[in-house]
């Protein structure tokens, strides 16, 4: 079997062939390794319904891509229903932590998920999981985590209900959360390039342009994106509720590294 390198300079022998064609010229399904807890998170019958959005959400990928291990202590920055909340809690397993941290000016917009994350946290099977309420301005863990995760909210906390919040404060925030060599994995809906926060209140996206310099100027190193949540056919101008693309948006995945 030829190696893809052979294959690509191949196809970049054809005349007026670009890198891109020539990428496309065989088509290979994404491969990467999936560790076994991250299969049995997964599989974790405790899930219940969330299983029917696994393919849409890409659940594994996520969780590959996020580097979360057994042990870990993670933070998870609103956490909506529990989707990731329910699989960070197998993976960490009883050895690890999850809190589940709920911005008061968040939690009044969303007092059901709320008592959502506070049932699933008594329950004994997510006996790893605490639920955290602070002001939005003022990020913090009981203890420094190896992982910060947010999924579709980065983009809330400049907002006026969130009480714009800087963006640059609270990556310094995350950043002092953090152990060193930890990790920032920042989830969000595309806007337009170069429309930096214009549409964050609008239509709920953010530029990944912004998000990648905000975060890196606090000290944050770029340690990788993930393609698994785009959406070429997302026009970036509606709003993400618009039923003609909600649950199927362009999305962008970055990870950060504090150094250490």
């Amino acid at each position: 079997m030829r190696s893809i390198s052979v294959v690509l300079l191949a196809a970049l022998s054809l005349p007026g062939a670009s890198l891109a064609q020539a990428q496309q010229a065989h088509h290979l399904p994404a491969v990467h390794y999936v560790p076994p807890y991250v299969r049995a998170a997964v599989s974790d019958p405790a899930r219940g319904q969330d299983i029917s959005n696994d393919a849409r959400r890409k659940i594994t990928d996520v969780m590959v891509f996020s580097e979360v291990k057994p042990g870990q202590k993670v933070l998870e920055l609103i956490p909506g229903s529990g989707y990731f909340t329910r699989v960070f809690s197998a993976i960490v397993g009883p050895q690890g932590h999850v809190y589940a941290l709920w911005p008061n000016e968040y939690a009044k917009e969303d007092a059901d998920n709320v008592a959502g994350s506070e049932k699933l946290a008594a329950d004994p099977h997510y006996a790893n999981v605490s639920v955290l309420k602070q002001p939005a301005a003022q990020l913090s863990a009981p203890q420094t985590v190896d992982l910060v995760f947010t999924a579709q909210n980065y983009h809330d906390y400049p907002d006026a209900f969130m009480g714009k919040v800087d963006p640059i404060a609270f990556d310094r925030q995350v950043y002092a959360a953090l152990k060193p060599g930890g990790l920032f994995v920042v989830i969000d809906h595309v806007a337009p390039a170069g429309s930096g926060m214009a549409d964050t209140d609008t239509l709920h996206r953010i530029d990944p342009a912004i998000v990648k310099k905000q975060v890196e100027s606090v000290g944050f190193v770029f340690a990788g994106e993930s393609s698994v949540l785009r959406n070429p056919n997302d026009p970036h101008t509606i709003k993400v509720f618009d039923k003609s693309i909600r649950g199927h948006t362009d999305q962008f995945m970055y990870r950060f590294r504090k150094p250490g």
